[in-house]
C-alpha cells in the first residue's frame, strides 16, 4: 500500500486483525516477516499506552525522554514545554511519577508530546478512546490542524462514523491481511455490514440457490443473478431470475422482489401482480429480469429476497431469502438510506 502525503487513513478491523501490529511495523518497533517500509519525513506515534515512558520518572522528565525518542533536541523541548504542559492539562501531576497517573493522564501527556514534534506523519493506535469526550474533541481539533498543514495521519479507530467523516481512505484488516482498501465511507460501510453477518448471509444464500427443489411444488426458483454487486448511486442494476414450472395447470404465477437493508429493514418490494406484468406459466424453464434504471439508494450494502407466488401472492411456492447482496458505494454526500430528488432555495428577507 502507498499512502500519499497529506492523506488521513483510518485502519479498522476486528480485535486481533493486525491493526496494532501494522502500526508497530510502520514505526519500526516490530520487524516484518517480509517486505519493507519507507516513511518520508519525521513521524510521531502513539502506540501502546504510555509507550516510551519510564513509570518512575515524573511527567516532566518523561516529556524530555519521549521527545528525544521522537527526534527533538533538549532546546526544542525547552521552547515547547509550556505549550506541552498546557495541552496535557494534568495539573500538579506533571511533576509526579507517571506510575501514579490514570490511563487518561497517560494519554493526555503522550498525545501532547507527540503533536508538539510537528510530525510529517502521525500514527495513532486507539489512544483517543481512553480520554474523556472533551479531551477527544481537543485532540481531534489539533489533528485537524496537523492535517491542514499537509501531514499524513494513520489511526486505528473503532468508531466507523469517525472514520467516514474524518478520513479520505480506510484500510480494513482481517486475519493479518488487507481485506479492503479504498474510499473511507465505502470501506467502513462494508466492514459494518460484514460484522452484521453479511458474509454468512451471502454464503447461505448461495447454498440456498443451489439446493434441489422437490417436484411436489408446481413451480420453483432456480437462480438469482445481479448485473453487478457493486454500483454507485443513480447507476442501473438488473436482477436476473430464472424459475421452472413443473405443473402447467398452475394459474396466476407472480414474482416478487424485496430490497432490504442488512438489518432487515424492508425498503422496497415490487411484484409482477401489482404492476400487472404477466410471467410465463407453461411447463419448462423461464427467465425474468427486474431492472432498476437508476439506483436511488445511498451508500451501504443491501440484500435482495426473491419469491415465487400464486393466487395473487397469498400462496408462496418458493422463496429465496437473501438471494443476492449488492453494495452502493459513493463518497459521503447525504444522510439516510434513499436519495429523494430535491432543491434548496434561499430567500432574501427584507430587514425592514
Amino acid at each position: 500500500m502507498v499512502v500519499p502525503r497529506g492523506e488521513t487513513v483510518g485502519i479498522i478491523g476486528r480485535n486481533g486483525a493486525g491493526k496494532s501490529t501494522l502500526l508497530q511495523i510502520l514505526c519500526g518497533t516490530v520487524r516484518p516477516t517480509s517486505g519493507s517500509v519507507a516513511i518520508h519525513g519525521r513521524f510521531a506515534a502513539l502506540l501502546e499506552l504510555g509507550a516510551g515512558f519510564n513509570p518512575d520518572f515524573s511527567g516532566r522528565d518523561n516529556v524530555y525522554l519521549s521527545a528525544s525518542l521522537l527526534g527533538l533536541s533538549r532546546r526544542e523541548v525547552d521552547d515547547k514545554l509550556q505549550s506541552i504542559i498546557d495541552f496535557a492539562d494534568i495539573g500538579d501531576f506533571f511533576d509526579r511519577p507517571v506510575k501514579t497517573y490514570s490511563s487518561g493522564m497517560y494519554v493526555r501527556l503522550a498525545f501532547s508530546v507527540a503533536i508538539h514534534t510537528e510530525p510529517d506523519v502521525l500514527i495513532i493506535d486507539e489512544a483517543l478512546s481512553v480520554g474523556d469526550i472533551r479531551f477527544q474533541m481537543k485532540c481531534l481539533a489539533r489533528i485537524e490542524q496537523i492535517r491542514a498543514r499537509g501531514a499524513t495521519i494513520l489511526f486505528v479507530s473503532h468508531s466507523l462514523e469517525q472514520v467516514k467523516r474524518f478520513c479520505q481512505t480506510a484500510l480494513w484488516l482481517e486475519g493479518g491481511k488487507v481485506k479492503l482498501h479504498g474510499e473511507a465511507s465505502f470501506v467502513a460501510d462494508r466492514f459494518r455490514d460484514y460484522e452484521l453477518g453479511r458474509e454468512q448471509a451471502s454464503e447461505a444464500a448461495t447454498e440456498s440457490c443451489r439446493a434441489p427443489r422437490p417436484d411436489s411444488i408446481p413451480a420453483h426458483l432456480e437462480t438469482v443473478a445481479l448485473s453487478t454487486d457493486m454500483l454507485a448511486p443513480f447507476e442501473p442494476l438488473s436482477v436476473d431470475i430464472s424459475y421452472t414450472v413443473v405443473d402447467d395447470t398452475v394459474q396466476g404465477l407472480l414474482l416478487g422482489v424485496a430490497i432490504k437493508g442488512m438489518d432487515g429493514l424492508h425498503i422496497f418490494g415490487p411484484n409482477t401482480y401489482l404492476e400487472r406484468v404477466q410471467i410465463p406459466t407453461s411447463r419448462g424453464s423461464h427467465r425474468v429480469t427486474y431492472h432498476i434504471p437508476s439506483m436511488t439508494l445511498l451508500t451501504g450494502t443491501y440484500r435482495i429476497d426473491v419469491g415465487l407466488f400464486t393466487d395473487k401472492g397469498l400462496v408462496c411456492l418458493d422463496y429465496l431469502s437473501e438471494a443476492s447482496v449488492f453494495t452502493v458505494a459513493a463518497p459521503y454526500f447525504s444522510e439516510g438510506v434513499v436519495y429523494i430528488p430535491h432543491e434548496w432555495k434561499v430567500h432574501d428577507v427584507d430587514a425592514s
